[in-house]
């Protein structure tokens, strides 16, 4: 398991990525991503400073079941 506090979870059968932080010992929903821009989008909601610069610092950011920055179904 990830230290990350945000996850990137699979994508769904349609399209989009659910995505969800962990912060003060709970996991909060983010919304639906579809796109990087929707991902930095709810980043910057959440108070992340530089979000385009942590997309692929798996620090930050977990990206589960797919490829970072794939947003449909394989």
């Amino acid at each position: 398991m990830s230290s990350a506090p945000i996850v990137v979870h699979p994508p769904s059968s349609t399209v989009g990525r659910r995505v969800s932080v962990h912060s003060q010992g709970r996991d909060e929903i983010l919304g639906t991503a579809y796109s990087d821009h929707d991902l930095v989008v709810f980043l910057e909601g959440a108070g992340i400073q530089d979000p385009d610069g942590i997309l692929d610092d798996d620090r930050w950011i977990e990206w589960r079941g797919g490829r970072a920055h794939q947003w449909s179904a394989a």
